[in-house]
């Protein structure tokens, strides 16, 4: 209720103000989750959504924050120091307790990492425990993440610079580590193209109310989205492999005939691969199919095509999706038969 840190703190009623403005102006909240699969290319997003964080792990976003939010049913993320955690040698009467982190865990609430201690990830560091500053970062970024996930069970690929501060060590280090994204607080809109290692967030501060509204004008992006997206059925166009199909070929060729669409510009065609983002496929002007083969291959489970393609309707866009099945257990040798004679110049043959 009184705020002493305008930069990072904020009274619980302007908080639910700022809540009801999403509301009221119709901007839907997401999950960060689905914002890192949209930039995936794994589904689609309205050109206006919201991600709502929270760092640190203080007390007052599982007490306060929490409940407002669960009013408004919008989804969020905390992004958590862990030397900062009820126990850990930074934490204090305002800390956020293990405990009240699992019971968020166990009602949906995002947790994700915000390394060990809080310190500028961009400065030198070492220490008894750390004698070279590569070794620090490593248990800044890989021990925090690892702290969490065997702590809650959960799943930790995304990353808060503390600060807002990295440079290309921090993002070469945050990828060894096994986190798909980092976050800033340098406030600017996020785009399908925009870098996964830099991806800013809006720091919203009490006594500055045109950051809040900047960070909810999306203007420039509404007026920038198509007016309107043409979806074509997938069984009404020649999609291979088919859609709903289950497959056992790894890299198989990922074809659309585009002749149904109708009078599309080639120099338009897009693709998404889930797990991929936009790839870059082949357009065969003979047979009018647009084209693309994995580099690799794909991991079994679904796997979701999007293809886009502007004509003088507007845009186009055909949606399928294809199951991989997971490759077959490698059957058991056959024993030899007890009469065959033992050769011993032939190598024996091993089972992973």
């Amino acid at each position: 209720e009184r705020v002493r840190r305008p930069d990072t703190e904020i009274t619980p009623a302007d908080f639910e103000a700022q809540m009801q403005q999403l509301k009221e102006r119709g901007t839907p909240v997401i999950p960060l989750q689905t914002l890192l699969a949209w930039k995936r290319g794994a589904q689609d997003i309205p050109a206006n959504a919201a991600v709502i964080t929270f760092d640190d792990g203080w007390k007052s976003q599982y007490e306060i924050a929490w409940p407002i939010l669960k009013k408004y049913g919008y989804p969020f993320t905390v992004f958590i120091y862990t030397d900062y955690v009820k126990g850990g040698p930074k934490s204090g009467g305002e800390s956020i307790t293990w405990e009240q982190l699992a019971e968020m865990r166990d009602a949906g609430v995002d947790i994700q990492g915000h390394t060990v201690s809080h310190h500028d990830l961009t400065k030198r560091v070492v220490s008894p425990q750390f004698p070279t500053h590569e070794a620090w970062l490593w248990n800044e970024l890989h021990g925090s993440r690892e702290l969490l996930e065997q702590k809650l069970a959960i799943k930790v690929n995304a990353l808060a610079a503390p600060y807002g501060r990295y440079n290309a060590q921090v993002q070469q280090v945050a990828k060894e580590a096994g986190y798909d994204a980092i976050f800033t607080v340098y406030g600017q809109k996020i785009g399908f193209g925009s870098p996964n290692n830099a991806l800013g967030r809006y720091m919203i501060e009490a006594n500055k109310p045109k950051i809040f509204a900047t960070a909810i004008d999306f203007g420039k992006a509404a007026a920038g989205a198509p007016a309107a997206v043409a979806e074509y059925s997938a069984q009404s166009v020649a999609a291979e492999p088919r859609d709903r199909a289950t497959i056992r070929e790894r890299q198989p060729v990922i074809r659309l005939h585009t002749d149904a669409l109708g009078g599309i510009d080639p120099a338009t065609l897009t693709m998404r691969v889930s797990g991929l983002g936009t790839v870059t496929g082949h357009y065969d002007a003979a047979s009018k199919t647009f084209s693309f083969t994995p580099p690799r291959p794909l991991a079994p489970g679904t796997t979701t095509v999007i293809v886009t393609a502007n004509s003088a309707k507007g845009t186009q866009q055909v949606r399928w999706s294809f199951t991989v099945a997971p490759a077959p257990e490698s059957a058991p040798a056959p024993s030899a038969s007890p009469s065959a004679p033992s050769n011993p110049t032939q190598p024996k043959e091993t089972q992973p």
